[in-house]
């Protein structure tokens, strides 16, 4: 297999996986488990008298995907 025929199967291995990635269904079930975890942890903080929250989530839907929380003080 020459270095065009690699360069070729890794091309189409990478496409696919942004296609799959990219499904309606993959993006719902990411922010679920996103979403649950700013839940999670603004309770844990709340529980602890902490005055901060994850206030923003922000998804990243590339290669590789990234998920970034924002904190931010709560007014108490």
């Amino acid at each position: 297999m020459g270095l065009l025929d690699k360069a070729k199967e890794l091309s189409d291995k990478v496409n696919e996986s942004v296609t799959k990635f990219s499904s309606d269904e993959v993006i719902a079930n990411t922010v679920i488990k996103a979403v649950d975890k700013q839940e999670k942890v603004n309770a844990i903080l709340e529980a602890k008298g902490c005055n901060y929250r994850i206030a923003d989530i922000e998804l990243g839907m590339g290669i590789p995907p990234s998920v970034s929380f924002s904190v931010k003080r709560t007014e108490n």
